[in-house]
């Protein structure tokens, strides 16, 4: 049976601890700890976690102006900006391990042949930037959507950078958000991308990572989401959507699973939760048994939530554990696009940037409705707010360490 919480009926129930949460992600804009070490090469990915998960806890007054500057600086020193004679290879790295601190040319002219851009960093990286209100002008958005397109393989699908790579629904995806954050879609061939994501919806409608993969939970989000922000969503008959609702109603457990058989995980709360409200079907899902799931991961002492009860928490799950619960209205979080992965606040950023290019292009201001899935998220966050109690708000103060 699919319901809302009424808060007011749930006095008892486990609160979200909000403050701590923000201050564990906030902790990751400072120091790793040294398990993570093997993801020094994707550290702009720990980043969107934290910035953006501070953002979805309405928190992101506690990284202090300096340290914004610092974080913003910090993304665009991972900036590949391809010279006249070299590959089109633009967009962001995930680290700064290319770009030696040398001036010796000889060493600084080797290490430029191993700067590309990353797709999955580069959407990262926009994220970031659009977070924390930069206005991108530091960009050259025709160069890094070209090396979007350099990418594209025949059949549709993408690398996630210009060489020794593997491409999937997952690259598909970041090719979107990309153009799309960029509001330019240049050379990428969105007709054969639309190819490649409906060759990938397998027998039992939900969308696998490669043709003829297994139907995943994560991809088809990527799928989804890649068709609603290249405009193609619509492409989908209304069966095919409805068969696509019931599998992903059908991976809920208490919380979500990725596939069938499989057991539940926090990460698939956004995952699943963002593809049905993409395709307007959130409201079928329980919402007090996926919230009851997610806080089963909540970790009491430092804030965070994991991948599976009595696990560690990490920041991947998480944010996406916060977004998962900003999906069910949940009083103290940001409502959240489900298609760019962000805040709306972040989405409203974007959107007059996209009104100022478009201006400044002499195109005038095109539709940037939201979806109905959207604008029920709002009217879910409006009418929670109201009876939010001091145990709930996001704008109490950080937790004393423990």
């Amino acid at each position: 049976m699919s319901h809302h919480i009424d808060m007011e009926d749930h006095n008892d129930a486990e609160p979200v601890l909000l403050s701590k949460h923000a201050k564990n992600l906030l902790r990751f804009l400072n120091l790793l700890p040294a398990r993570m070490a093997s993801h020094d090469s994707t550290r702009s990915t720990i980043v969107f976690f934290a910035v953006c998960g501070l953002d979805v806890l309405n928190s992101l007054h506690l990284v202090p102006p300096q340290m914004r500057q610092d974080i913003i600086d910090w993304i665009y020193g991972g900036l590949v900006v391809p010279r006249d004679h070299e590959k089109n290879c633009g967009g962001f790295m995930g680290c700064r391990a290319m770009v030696p601190k040398s001036e010796d040319a000889e060493i600084l002219e080797c290490m430029r042949k191993y700067q590309w851009g990353h797709l999955a960093m580069t959407y990262t990286s926009l994220a970031v930037l659009v977070t924390l209100g930069d206005d991108l002008s530091r960009l050259d958005r025709k160069s890094i959507v070209a090396g979007v397109a350099a990418v594209q393989k025949p059949e549709g699908s993408f690398s996630a950078c210009i060489d020794g790579s593997e491409d999937d629904m997952r690259f598909v995806y970041c090719a979107a958000t990309i153009c799309y954050m960029l509001d330019y879609w240049g050379d990428v061939d969105k007709e054969t991308m639309f190819q490649f994501i409906t060759r990938s919806l397998r027998y039992d409608y939900g969308f696998s990572q490669e043709l003829e993969g297994e139907a995943h939970g994560g991809t088809t989000f990527c799928a989804l989401a890649a068709l609603h922000l290249s405009g193609q969503l619509h492409r989908l008959d209304a069966t095919t959507v409805e068969r696509m609702k019931r599998w992903l109603v059908f991976r809920q457990m208490d919380g979500f699973q990725g596939r069938p058989n499989k057991p539940v995980d926090t990460c698939y709360s956004f995952w699943i939760g963002a593809s049905l409200c993409i395709l307007d079907g959130f409201e079928l899902t329980d919402y007090a048994r996926n919230r009851e799931f997610i806080l089963s991961t909540q970790d009491k002492l430092i804030g965070g939530f994991a991948k599976w009860p009595q696990a560690s928490p990490d920041p991947f799950h998480t944010y996406l554990g916060l977004c998962g619960l900003a999906f069910t209205g949940e009083p103290g979080l940001s409502p959240v696009n489900p298609s760019l992965n962000m805040s709306m606040a972040a989405y409203a950023h974007l959107q007059h940037l996209h009104e100022q290019w478009r201006s400044a292009d002499g195109r005038g201001n095109e539709d940037l409705s939201v979806s109905s899935a959207l604008k029920q998220q709002l009217q879910l966050s409006k009418g929670v707010e109201a009876t939010s109690t001091t145990t709930t708000t996001s704008n109490s103060p950080l937790i004393s360490a423990q």
